[in-house]
């Protein structure tokens, strides 16, 4: 009978845990057109290396909305929102689809799209944009991101994610 209950007492939670990562590992597709992996779980991450739309990965963890993965040899952290368990496949021919970039995918989970910007400057044709579409441009790298957040101390709770 004891060793009956010292089962449950071990075996349940052992098999809760597996499941578990079971659930976040296996295989999984890129389902924009590149997305980056990075050294750490945040976008200020250094690039390890780039996958393309349709590419497969392995899933290992998962740390909040960052996966752990590994493809082509390397391993590195992808935000989820690039990554679908579906099964990507390329077509070919006049109705091929495209998939968003990762820039494009930022700016969309904050509600910003292409329509959305021809929508709002159709309703406030007043306004100048092209300062902002100057700046918009303008390219920073990571590495130099990174060091600014780093230098004042910025950043979310346990640092920029």
């Amino acid at each position: 009978m004891l060793n009956k209950r010292l089962i449950c007492l071990i075996g349940i939670p052992a098999l809760i845990a597996a499941a578990a990562i079971a659930a976040t590992s296996g295989v999984m597709s890129v389902q924009i057109r590149k997305a980056d992996i990075r050294d750490t779980p945040s976008s200020l991450g250094r690039v390890v290396t780039s996958v393309a739309y349709g590419d497969k990965v392995t899933v290992q963890s998962q740390d909040g909305a960052w996966m752990k993965v590994s493809a082509g040899g390397q391993s590195g952290w992808m935000h989820s929102s690039a990554l679908t368990k579906k099964n990507v496949v390329m077509t070919a021919g006049p109705n091929a689809q495209t998939a968003a970039s990762s820039g494009e995918m930022a700016l969309a989970t904050k509600g910003f799209n292409s329509d959305v910007e021809a929508q709002f400057k159709a309703g406030h044709k007043n306004i100048d944009f092209a300062p902002v579409d100057k700046m918009e441009k303008i390219k920073i790298p990571t590495s130099t991101i990174r060091e600014f957040v780093q230098e004042g101390n910025l950043g979310a709770k346990g640092g920029a994610k």
